[in-house]
């Protein structure tokens, strides 16, 4: 799996991205690296408050429906309306970044008020919807934070809704263990509820204090 080098000491508040391509891709579970298409990244001075990396681009969110952990409906754009809100492309069975981040925003948001903690929605979308079920997602997600929301669904749109945030989702791989690989990006966006479009965004190589200090950040409706 290609894993983002760790920065020496904390992120850049002062971040600014400019993504020239798409970022690397975690192949979780392959034991290769999974590196093609990494981007160029360029950081520039910024005033943000935030230890995430501020976007220079605010992409929208994504026009998405798929079905939620209850077997409903859930339309991302509409349902989490007005709420600062997470966007993560994984699966399940993944045995390292996919848990190892969900379970650091999880981590940060018990850190915050139980008031402070509706404000965040945090959304986990599956990239191998065969085996990542309604019932699936909702045992796995329910040990990392049990108000996360899972969609599970028709890959082709999972597919469309990653690709205009610079999210790279691949067809799950069988292989020759019969364990299954998923390639995706490990990027983790950040959408504002003023204008619902991703302000911010973490590496898979974020660690649980920088989510707490940023997740705080965004549940009191400071600006990126």
């Amino acid at each position: 799996m290609a894993h983002t080098p760790r920065p020496a000491g904390r992120l850049l508040a002062a971040a600014a991205l400019v993504l020239t391509g798409t970022l690397a891709l975690t192949a979780c579970g392959s034991g290769g690296t999974g590196s093609s298409g990494a981007a160029t990244v360029r950081k520039e001075s910024s005033s943000s408050a935030y230890q995430g990396s501020v976007l220079s681009k605010h992409f929208d969110k994504p026009d998405l429906v798929l079905s939620d952990t209850s077997g409903q409906p859930f339309d991302l754009r509409k349902q989490t309306a007005g709420h600062a809100t997470l966007l993560f492309f994984g699966y399940t069975s993944c045995p390292d970044v996919c848990p190892t981040t969900m379970g650091d925003i999880g981590v940060a948001m018990a850190k915050l008020p139980a008031d402070e903690q509706k404000k965040i929605d945090v959304v986990f979308v599956s990239t191998d919807p065969v085996r990542d079920t309604p019932k699936v997602l909702r045992t796995w997600l329910d040990s990392m934070g049990k108000g996360f929301i899972g969609l599970t669904g028709d890959l082709a749109k999972v597919k469309a809704a990653a690709r205009p945030l610079g999210v790279v989702v691949q067809d799950p791989v069988v292989n020759a263990d019969g364990t299954v690989s998923s390639a995706h990006g490990a990027q983790v966006l950040a959408f504002l509820p003023q204008d619902d479009k991703a302000h911010l965004l973490w590496l898979g190589s974020s660690t649980v204090e920088t989510y707490a200090h940023d997740l705080a950040l965004l549940a009191k409706g400071v600006p990126a």
